[in-house]
C-alpha cells in the first residue's frame, strides 16, 4: 500500500509535494525509486533520511547520495537527535486548494521488514492530523522543534508530559470510583519515571495491561504495589513491533499509535510521532486486534 501510494503520487499531475522521513530502508528500496520518479516528474520531494540508524548507516549514506544525484533535497536530520518517526505527507491541488494526504506508521518504510514485522500504518486526510504534520515537517526542514500540537504526540518536547497527563486522567477516574484502565503495547518499557507513573496509577486502582515484546523494567503483580498490572509477551512467527496506547477515558477511549517505545531515548532524545486514531471503524478494528492478543493462550508468555 505504501509503494502504491508513493507511485500514484509520483505520476499524479495534481500532486505538488511529497515529504517523508526515512529511518531504515530495504536493500533495493522501491520507496526510493518512487521518490526519484516523483522528482523526475516535477514534484518537490523533501526527504529526511536519518544517517544515524544503527547498523544501517552505510546503506543510508548510499541512498542519500542516490537521492541527491537525482536532484532531491535530502535533510540529514538533527545533530543530537535521531529522527525515528515514520511519517509521509503528500500535498495535492484539488479545486484550486491544497489538500493533504498522510501516512503515519509504527514501523519503517521498508519492504523487507514489512514482511517480517507486525506493525500498524494509517492513511488519513483528516486536517486535524495533516495540518499538524505540515507544521512538523516545517520544523524538521528548519531543524527546530515546535510545541503546541493538539493531536499529535511529538518527541522530544511533548511526549513525556502528554503521556503523563493521559495516565493522570485515568488516576482521577479511578479515584472517583469509576472504571479506569490503560493498555500499552510496545517493544520496550525501560523509562524509570514512566514506570513510576504506572505504579502510581496501579495504586490508584487503574487496571493496566502491558504487551511488551522485549525489555521490561516494570515488575508486575507485587501486592500493594503493582497488583493491578499484568505484563505479557507474544512470541510468534512475526516480530511484534507495533506501539499501541489505549486509555479508558471514562468510556470514551483514547487510542494512539506511535513510533516510540517508552524509553528515555525515545521520549527525550529522538523525534518521534504518536498519533490518535480518530476514525471509529479504524479504532474498533485496532481494539479487536489488541483484545485478541490479550486473550492469547498459545503464543503469549507472562512476564514476572
Amino acid at each position: 500500500y505504501i509503494i502504491h501510494f508513493l507511485r500514484e503520487a509520483a505520476i499524479d499531475p495534481k500532486v505538488r509535494e511529497i515529504n517523508i522521513t526515512l529511518y531504515r530502508l530495504a536493500e533495493n528500496s522501491r520507496v526510493i525509486h518512487a521518490l526519484i520518479n516523483a522528482a523526475k516528474n516535477g514534484k518537490k520531494v523533501n526527504c529526511l533520511l536519518e544517517l544515524k540508524a544503527r547498523f544501517d548507516e552505510q546503506a543510508n549514506i548510499f541512498w542519500t547520495n542516490r537521492l541527491e544525484d537525482e536532484g532531491i533535497e535530502v535533510n540529514y536530520g538533527m545533530l543530537d537527535y535521531k529522527v525515528h518517526s515514520k511519517i509521509c505527507l503528500v500535498s495535492r491541488i484539488e479545486k484550486g486548494q491544497k489538500v493533504y494526504y498522510a501516512n503515519l506508521a509504527t514501523g519503517n518504510f521498508n519492504e523487507k521488514t514489512a514482511s517480517l514485522y507486525c506493525d500498524h500504518s494509517v492513511f488519513t486526510a483528516n486536517p486535524k492530523i495533516t495540518q499538524e504534520l505540515v507544521k512538523l515537517f516545517e520544523g524538521l526542514q528548519k531543524k527546530v522543534f515546535y510545541r503546541g500540537f493538539e493531536n499529535l504526540i511529538v518527541s522530544p518536547l511533548e511526549s513525556r508530559q502528554k503521556i503523563y497527563d493521559l495516565i493522570e486522567t485515568e488516576i482521577k477516574i479511578a479515584k472517583s470510583g469509576k472504571v479506569a484502565y490503560i493498555i500499552l503495547k510496545m517493544n520496550s518499557l525501560t523509562d524509570e519515571e514512566m514506570i513510576s507513573k504506572l505504579y502510581d496509577a496501579n495504586n490508584a486502582g487503574v487496571k493496566i495491561n502491558l504487551i511488551i515484546r522485549g525489555m521490561c523494567c516494570l515488575v508486575p503483580g507485587v501486592p500493594g504495589f503493582s497488583d493491578n498490572i499484568e505484563v505479557i509477551s507474544i512470541i510468534d512467527r512475526f516480530l511484534e513491533h507495533a506501539r499501541v496506547w489505549i486509555f479508558g477515558n471514562n468510556g470514551e477511549e483514547n487510542v494512539f499509535l506511535s513510533s516510540a517505545d517508552l524509553m528515555a531515548r525515545n521520549l527525550d532524545h529522538r523525534v518521534e510521532v504518536g498519533f490518535p486514531i480518530l476514525d471509529p471503524l479504524v479504532k474498533s478494528e485496532l481494539r479487536d486486534i489488541i483484545d485478541i492478543q490479550l486473550r492469547d493462550n498459545t503464543n503469549k508468555s507472562i512476564k514476572q
